[in-house]
């Protein structure tokens, strides 16, 4: 199965030409840029018309109006084959796929611990916006990442985590048991100039 992995595109998603052919395509976070109705649905519009067999995205902090919108419901928008996952997993062909959001509001910030207990053990897939502690997580000298989802990768050993959130870190980094990767596909000053990356899974 083979998997391409974007994030941060930042309401600049129909700006993305040539994608590659896989047979996944995922995204993990930040959809939009001022995070308003208008742009999620027109992201959910343009991603739901991917000429993809399987789509998958999450939210991420910038996605204000997904905050407070029941997964149940914007699932309603997609067409069977796209899936959005929030504290969710989907498997296709035998592969287990799970999605983190990741909102800074007070309600979220105080159970991303529990949220992250909640990963199934056999996850193959890990879908999160923010990078775990250590990993792809740098800007300005400084560390974004999330030590409680360290712990949780370190534990699971998905086969890939997949993430974005931290434009300056954008990469792939290969562990012994995972392989991690940072698709922001904008720079720091929200400029498109970076390509999603492939897997074979």
């Amino acid at each position: 199965m083979h998997i391409l992995h974007l994030s941060d595109t930042h309401n600049q998603h129909r700006q993305l030409g040539n994608l590659p052919a896989a047979d996944v395509i995922i995204h993990s976070g930040d959809i939009s840029f001022a995070g308003t109705g208008e742009e999620v649905m027109d992201f959910i519009e343009w991603f739901g018309s991917l000429n993809y067999q399987y789509k998958i995205f999450i939210a991420g902090n910038h996605d204000y109006a997904l905050e407070k919108i029941t997964p149940e419901r914007i699932q309603r928008f997609l067409p069977d084959s796209c899936f959005y996952l929030y504290n969710s997993g989907i498997t296709i062909n035998e592969i287990n796929f799970w999605g983190i959001p990741f909102f800074f509001s007070p309600d979220e910030t105080n159970s991303v611990t529990e949220t992250i207990e909640f990963i199934p053990d056999d996850t193959d897939v890990l879908i999160t916006h923010r990078p775990p502690y250590g990993i792809m997580d740098q800007s300005n000298n400084i560390r974004f990442g999330c030590t409680d989802l360290l712990q949780a990768v370190t534990r699971i050993r998905p086969a890939y985590h997949l993430f974005g959130h931290i434009h300056d870190a954008y990469g792939i980094e290969k562990q012994k048991r995972t392989t991690f990767a940072n698709a922001a596909v904008v720079d720091a000053e929200y400029k498109l100039d970076r390509k999603p990356f492939i897997f074979n899974v």
